[in-house]
């Protein structure tokens, strides 16, 4: 089983990019996959966590853990999608110095109705309003449930972040906090409100992202990594915040990506609504020679 995966974590990118596993059907309709190489001066692209896209300008933002945001013109078909590198740029404190080496862990982009760009970081939770030139223009306020959370670590935090129409802001912990159950996950509102749901029971389990969905219902990647050798699933789940009438919410498996099942997993770590249905998946690359930084566009039927 493990020279099987190891075969495939290293052959599978020489021979194109299809992460399916052979004879793959599901509920995911997997329209384009390809290995991003983009260029921009100055700025290295790679450990990409997250994107967003704002589709009245046809604007694809990245960010990446390095502190760095990406913009691209994007464009979207029913078959196909382009997207063309403009500009990044370091994101900086107000007085336009580049943020602190160790307050630049961008993990998660989201944009409101307005289009405004909010950036998660991990270390000590933090959300924070940049403009589209990667300046601060303030940090958003935490519920108590996130500001005193007691995180199993300083990076088993703020992974996530989206924006609901009817919710606002919404977050989550990679990790539960100390003290509850590391199969129960928690979605956080900015606003207050939460929701809870029961993870998938794989080993190493954790939250990379979220994304708001068509119905308002959430989107959530799942990660299970444990270690070059062993078992890597990717698991995106659909979470019905709209029937929330229980402790815990309704949930359903769209798709897993297994590799001890002859599925191609990276370490997937952004997702994006890009249209209807549609949604754009991104792989982090670690700045590892072996990774890639994997874009799948993909339907959910």
């Amino acid at each position: 089983m493990r020279i099987a995966i190891l075969a495939i974590l290293i052959f599978a990118p020489l021979f194109g990019v299809d992460i399916r596993a052979k004879n793959y059907s599901g509920k995911v309709k997997f329209i384009k996959q390809i290995n991003l190489n983009a260029k921009f001066t100055n700025y290295p692209f790679a450990e990409i966590s997250d994107l967003a896209y704002n589709r009245k300008k046809g604007l694809l933002y990245m960010v990446s853990d390095k502190g760095i945001l990406y913009t691209f013109k994007a464009n979207f078909t029913d078959t196909n999608f382009a997207i063309k590198p403009l500009k990044a740029t370091y994101f900086k404190r107000k007085n336009g110095k580049r943020l602190r080496a160790w307050n630049r862990d961008t993990e998660g982009i989201a944009l409101d109705k307005r289009g405004r760009i909010f950036v998660s970081r991990e270390g000590k939770p933090t959300v924070t309003q940049f403009s589209n030139n990667g300046v601060k223009i303030k940090n958003i306020k935490l519920p108590k449930a996130l500001s005193k959370a007691k995180l199993r670590s300083r990076n088993k935090s703020l992974e996530s972040l989206a924006y609901h129409p009817k919710y606002g802001l919404l977050t989550a912990l990679e990790w539960p906090p100390k003290g509850v159950d590391a199969k129960v996950q928690t979605i956080y509102s900015l606003k207050g409100k939460q929701w809870h749901f029961k993870m998938q029971d794989h080993k190493k389990n954790a939250i990379s992202e979220i994304e708001v969905a068509n119905d308002g219902n959430l989107l959530v990647l799942e990660r299970a990594y444990n270690g070059f050798f062993g078992k890597f699933v990717v698991t995106l789940t659909k979470v019905y915040l709209n029937e929330s009438k229980a402790k815990y919410c309704k949930s359903e498996v769209l798709l897993s990506i297994d590799s001890s099942k002859g599925w191609y997993v990276e370490n997937f770590e952004g997702l994006a609504r890009v249209g209807k249905n549609r949604y754009l998946m991104i792989s982090d690359d670690n700045s590892n020679f072996f990774q890639k930084t994997l874009l799948i566009y993909f339907e959910i039927e």
